[in-house]
């Protein structure tokens, strides 16, 4: 017998385009982790809509606050490059610490349905800080072109956006950092900075979001020292789980 979790799930990667997921490589443990989430959805790594992509962990920060600011900014535009020389004309980034919310599967018809009929070019399932915008549908909004937007953990983009997005970083990279143009920055920062410059582009999110950040040691930032000391970095992995797991009951 079919599960009905995968059909609802593979019709929401029909309109928001395969997932790809940004991991390094060392990190398994995230892989793990993500590959229960997926579970949960009905999908695994096995489904042809279903990626991973090898991030990229530079050796010097080149003008970006941190080697992993600059690593996360790659990897997210190699993905991107990929879709395009991939010819798809959509793509749904997930970074592996990404915990799908425990009423995302109800809501995904909802939100699939609106994706498949609309002429969206961005859509954010996740986000850090509060969003709000005009209500286009039920638990979905849109965006503002200049509202910022924190965390780039779990959104989609289609159609010429992509190409759009791809020139756009480009030229972040080639510019000094605190150009008045947009240089050298966080990735989530370079989204809204490209949002405000192409207002044409609509911009989509759930709301509440559907994905959530997972507690998790940073590989953005330089590791605090409970996550360089052996013995502690065991317990504080411990800690972050039961974190996550008392958060995760806190939406029911």
């Amino acid at each position: 017998m079919s599960d009905p979790r995968a059909a609802i799930s593979t019709a929401f990667l029909d309109a928001a385009g395969p997932i790809v997921l940004v991991n390094l490589p060392y990190r398994a443990d995230r892989r793990q982790e993500f590959a229960g989430q997926l579970q949960g959805l009905g999908l695994s790594y096995d489904h042809p809509k279903v990626k991973v992509f090898a991030a990229i962990r530079p050796e010097t920060a080149e003008g970006f606050p941190t080697i992993g600011t600059r690593g996360c900014f790659l990897s997210h535009l190699g993905i991107l490059r990929q879709a395009l020389a991939n010819g798809w004309d959509r793509v749904l980034i997930c970074e592996d610490d990404l915990d799908f919310a425990d009423d995302a599967l109800a809501r995904l018809p909802g939100i699939t349905a609106h994706l498949a009929g609309s002429d969206w070019a961005m859509f954010y399932g996740g986000y850090g800080d509060a969003v709000s915008g005009t209500e286009v549908a039920p638990g979905l909004v849109k965006l503002d072109p200049a509202s910022g937007v924190s965390c780039t953990h779990f959104y989609a983009i289609r159609g010429p956006a992509i190409a759009d997005l791809v020139r756009y970083l480009d030229s972040m990279l080639a510019r000094e950092p605190g150009h008045p143009d947009g240089g050298p920055m966080h990735y989530d920062g370079a989204l809204c900075w490209f949002r405000k410059a192409h207002p044409q582009h609509m911009t989509l999110a759930a709301v509440p979001p559907i994905g959530v950040q997972r507690p998790s040691r940073t590989d953005i930032h330089d590791l605090r020292w409970f996550d360089r000391w052996p013995g502690f970095r065991s317990l504080t992995s411990l800690a972050r789980k039961v974190v996550g797991a008392r958060r995760g009951t806190s939406r029911t």
